[in-house]
């Protein structure tokens, strides 16, 4: 397991010994890895006793020498990130009765990749560039060490009981970086609730996660969606943990929805997938985005940011009555109505979407190539029309009909009224499918559902777009033994032609999707069933050793004493994973889940 360490905009990839020296780890900062080797060589036969990592951005590390059974030589090591920077203390302390000499050395080298090479994703040319690089469109990048570490290493001589401190810095120096500020940690985790019992631990860490992962920019803090692969903003991923957060994250929901207003679609642009009223999936700064090698600078390949944009600065005016972000924000939410209406590629009245650039193929948020899938398990032909997609542009045309409500202008309000309920009555039209006690994953660019049981319709109960009455039988249906593990709901069933328990989206368990679920569950007074999957959540937590929820787990059976089976490459934290357990708690002491 990688240990992750983050501030701001500069996070470290780290193996259990607290160093970088192979595969993906490294130092990181604006979609690249400065640093692909640091190591601290230490004197000869210390053994690391104990690491810990008491915030997201420091580790504390104890390494002692013994001699027979006493201890010799002691090394307390603490390293802390700050944005641009890394502190290194080291603190050593001669416990014998003899003087000892003690040799110091340090490693580093430089890498500058992007980060889409240092994953594997796009092949790589780095040779050993060392601590200087100038990209070809002239950004220059540069590795310090202050002070400068000699090439030799140090000799330290210890007399018998003598503490000796040593402390430096590695900058790592880019022109890329914003504005913006950051609450403290004590600010932030002040602002929210503190669990009790089995939930405090849990909580705390979860908190802590979410303050490690935001972002600062000029429109206010926003969270990365996780480390070590994802520390960028992304639309579905910073929306959805914002509404999580709510009603206590009202900075960070303020920040998502002007920093996504300020970079929402204007163009058509087939490469990025732009479209004017769009809202963007990600941002990234790495080499190959900036040079246009791949469309990921500022990137709009999703179908859901869009309403859910909407949908988040509705709860935010439900929970705060703050009419002036909504004034603010107006040109850009009308925009996005806009932009669903446009979406509606066939007029049949369902937003849908068909690929057009380099990026993803899938723009709903099980976005790998094979997420979308027949019973026979052929893969969907585009244009698709995903099922919680348009649960969430229901939920949108609502959330504009309480906007034009709280201005005044109530002809305005009733059309998105006419456009909410026509939207519930195609939805229900179309994708339920009552053999199977659940909605369609999708429809196809024949209108052909997709007829396999996934945890989508999960979300159209969090998002309202299921009538009363059929609420219970589908909430039966996601609990059952094809859908439900014991930890979380299956993203593809277990009796699916592309069921696979260690699929990406075809048969794992995403923590954040069973949470939405259990937003559904509260949202329709299914309260014992809503409390099973947050405490089936909770219990995934603290089955973990850091405490926190993965990214996503295997979607074998639970078995009773023991842990899930993991996903290898999961991220941790990840935000809305972390934001559900603060969902979750929420629910469970009543506040709304809509």
């Amino acid at each position: 397991m990688v240990l992750p360490l983050k501030e701001d905009d500069t996070y470290l990839v780290l193996n259990p010994r607290g160093f970088a020296e192979e595969g993906a780890e490294g130092f990181y900062r604006h979609d690249t890895r400065f640093l692909a080797r640091y190591r601290l060589l230490l004197p000869e036969g210390l053994a690391l006793l104990e690491s810990r990592t008491p915030r997201p951005d420091r580790l504390i590390q104890d390494w002692a020498r013994f001699q027979g059974p006493d201890g010799e030589l002691y090394l307390r090591r603490s390293l802390q990130v700050e944005r641009g920077r890394v502190r290194e203390a080291l603190s050593l302390h001669n416990l014998g009765r003899k003087p000892l000499e003690v040799r110091l050395g340090l490693e580093v080298e430089g890498s500058f990749e992007d980060l889409f090479q240092a994953r594997g994703w796009s092949p790589s040319s780095r040779g050993h560039r060392g601590l200087a690089y100038r990209a070809p469109d002239g950004v220059e990048l540069r590795v310090e060490v202050l002070p400068p570490w000699p090439l030799e290493g140090l000799t330290l001589h210890l007399a018998p009981g003598e503490v000796r401190n040593l402390g430096f810095e590695v900058r790592l120096e880019s022109p890329l970086g914003t504005p913006g500020t950051l609450p403290s940690y004590e600010a932030f985790l002040e602002a929210f609730p503190q669990g009790e019992g089995p939930w405090a631990k849990p909580l705390r860490q979860a908190l802590m996660d979410l303050r490690a992962l935001l972002l600062a920019t000029p429109e206010g803090p926003i969270p990365a969606a996780g480390i070590p692969w994802f520390v960028a903003p992304f639309g579905r991923d910073s929306l959805l943990t914002a509404f999580m957060l709510l009603p206590w994250g009202k900075e960070v929901a303020r920040g998502v929805l002007r920093y996504l207003a300020r970079r929402q679609g204007r163009a058509r642009d087939p490469f990025r997938e732009e479209e004017p009223g769009k809202i963007l999936h990600e941002v990234r700064l790495g080499e190959l985005s900036r040079l246009g090698k791949v469309p990921f600078a500022r990137y709009y390949g999703t179908v859901d940011a869009t309403p859910l944009f909407l949908v988040l600065l509705g709860r935010y005016l439900d929970l705060t009555g703050d009419l002036a972000l909504v004034r603010e924000l107006k040109p850009n939410w009308e925009a996005a109505l806009a932009w669903m209406a446009a979406a509606d590629l066939d007029g049949d009245g369902l937003l849908e979407f068909a690929p057009s650039g380099g990026g993803l193929s899938v723009h709903s948020w099980k976005d790998s190539h094979d997420s979308m899938s027949h019973k026979d398990g052929r893969l969907a032909e585009p244009p698709l029309a995903v099922s919680e997609v348009q649960g969430y542009a229901y939920a949108a045309h609502l959330a504009a009909r309480e906007f034009y409500r709280a201005l005044g202008e109530e002809e305005r309000a009733r059309e998105e009224e006419r456009r909410a309920q026509a939207l519930f009555a195609l939805i229900q039209e179309r994708f339920w499918l009552e053999e199977l006690g659940t909605y369609a994953l999708a429809l196809d660019r024949h209108k052909t559902p997709l007829r396999v049981k996934a945890s989508d319709a999960g979300h159209l109960l969090w998002a309202g777009a299921v009538p009363e009455e059929r609420a219970r039988k589908l909430a039966r249906t996601l609990l059952s033994e094809e859908l439900w593990t014991g930890w979380g709901v299956r993203t593809l069933g277990a009796k699916e032609a592309r069921y696979n328990p260690l699929s990406y989206h075809n048969g794992s368990v995403w923590p954040h999707d069973t949470a939405l679920f259990a937003g559904g569950l509260f949202r329709y007074g299914l309260r014992a069933e809503g409390e099973q999957v947050a405490q089936a959540l909770l219990e995934l937590a603290l089955s973990q050793p850091d405490l926190r929820l993965p990214e996503l787990v295997g979607g074998f059976p639970r078995e009773e004493g023991l842990p899930p089976v993991p996903y290898p490459v999961a991220c941790r934290p990840q935000a809305w994973d972390a934001a559900a357990l603060v969902y979750l708690y929420a629910l469970r002491k009543g506040v709304r889940a809509w």
